[in-house]
């Protein structure tokens, strides 16, 4: 199984999920990207120092998610739902792939997920026929605020849905001191062993 994480920046939270999978499954095929990732960046110092006290080496360039790595990955871990909501709001042709690391390895909210990619195909889709209808009689700002009346009760379910789910972000040390960082990778860690088992 191919497996791509993904974080903002990728040089944190996807890397070091990487790299430990790579070390504890040698044969893993894995890579990592981020929503927001600058090309050929290094991965964090604190990154790199928290997983050396685990013994596990990181040598990682940080690299833009794309269509060629998505299609790539059988699944597409996200470090958090809001990673996960970017992509299927700029990749809806992967749907089917994308979870949360924790959502992934837990089968609580299926259900609710379920809802929120048809919700979310559903409202892309009125969206856009909305704008080609209206396009050409309405100024961008007027077209927004119509767009938002015209699709009230689909966003207000979208939002009583989000607000229904269980937490399942892994916290952005980014910025942070070294513990912060080995909170960060220990949370990490305990998910990808528990992704393992489920592998």
């Amino acid at each position: 199984m191919k497996i791509l994480f993904v974080c903002t920046g990728n040089t944190c939270r996807s890397p070091m999920a990487e790299a430990l999978l790579k070390s504890k499954m040698p044969h893993a095929e894995v890579k990592s990207a981020g929503i927001f990732a600058a090309k050929n960046q290094r991965a964090s110092q604190h990154a790199v120092v928290a997983l050396e006290k685990k013994g596990i080496s990181l040598d990682h360039h940080s690299q833009p998610v794309d269509e060629k790595l998505l299609n790539w990955a059988d699944a597409v871990l996200t470090m958090t739902t809001g990673h996960k909501q970017s992509l299927m709001m700029q990749y809806p042709n992967f749907q089917d792939k994308y979870f949360t690391l924790k959502e992934f390895v837990s089968d609580s909210d299926k259900k609710v997920w379920n809802e929120l990619k048809s919700l979310y195909a559903d409202y892309e889709l009125k969206r856009s026929t909305f704008m080609a209808e209206h396009q050409h009689k309405l100024n961008n700002a007027q077209l927004e605020e119509n767009i938002r009346e015209h699709l009230k009760p689909d966003i207000e379910r979208i939002i009583q849905l989000e607000s229904s789910l269980i937490n399942y972000d892994i916290s952005d040390p980014f910025g942070g001191d070294l513990p912060t960082y080995q909170k960060a990778l220990d949370e990490i860690e305990n998910y990808i062993t528990l992704l393992i088992k489920k592998l």
